[in-house]
């Protein structure tokens, strides 16, 4: 994501600052390259300073990209940029669960997730965990809500943990007279990806792609959906996206 800012030094001038933060859920060798193609391509498009910053959330404590150069012939181009890594976290998970800071839920909810890895019913037992204390921080219902979509996202369960875990997540709203997250929530989510790839349909393959939108509308898994949306931006025809639903 691209962030326009426009800050003061300390010696009182007015500044532009472009400040471009390139976040990175795995690790990926091209990862320092595209950091900078795409510094350049802003200073390129502003003529102004480009900040890059790089957030990194993958699971290799090791890998640390913050650098992208070459040299021929007395010739040399670099670019060097800061680097937050999430995993420097992972033993700070209880000071993410009291900072007062609503964000620290968002980071502690990815750090949970890539801890339980493939154990569901850790990542419910977190999940719930999660979700309730937002309840205890005196946010509004609003706010609830967008950290719960994050959340949510962030932490997918199966069924049929997904159903204990609404089950147990309305008994507490009520325990708390706090009805604030609903099974709509979750709902409209599903119907967002849905119709995003009904529309990548309709414009790249016409009639003929939206004749596989029955089929799509009877998944109901949200990384799939997902999935599903990122082949059907790429693959050459519908009936190769008709095998992409099918594995």
């Amino acid at each position: 994501m691209d962030k326009l800012v426009k800050v003061w030094l300390l010696t009182g001038e007015e500044e532009w600052l472009l400040i471009h933060v390139e976040v990175q859920m795995t690790e990926q060798g091209i990862f320092p390259l595209r950091v900078y193609v795409y510094n350049y391509r802003a200073f390129d498009l502003y003529n102004k300073e480009v900040v890059s910053v790089a957030v990194l959330g993958d699971d290799n404590p090791r890998w640390r990209p913050n650098t992208f150069g070459y040299t021929r012939w007395g010739f040399r181009a670099e670019v060097q940029f800061p680097v937050i890594k999430l995993w420097d976290y992972m033993d700070r998970l209880e000071e993410l669960e009291r900072h007062p800071n609503p964000f620290a839920l968002v980071i502690l909810a990815h750090l949970r997730t890539v801890q339980t890895g493939q154990n569901d019913r850790e990542r419910q037992t977190a999940k719930l965990k999660l979700v309730k204390g937002l309840y205890d921080r005196g946010l509004s219902a609003d706010e609830v809500r967008r950290l719960f979509r994050l959340i949510d996202w962030l932490m997918e369960l199966p069924e049929p943990l997904e159903s204990t875990f609404w089950s147990e997540i309305k008994n507490y709203e009520e325990q708390k007279n706090m009805p604030f997250i609903t099974t709509p929530e979750r709902i409209g989510r599903r119907e967002g990806l849905t119709k995003g790839i009904e529309a990548v349909l309709r414009v790249r393959f016409g009639q003929e792609g939206l004749r596989l939108m029955p089929e799509i509308r009877e998944i109901l898994n949200h990384e799939k959906l997902e999935a599903v949306l990122e082949a059907a931006e790429t693959v050459a025809s519908p009936e190769d996206l008709r095998r992409t639903c099918a594995d």
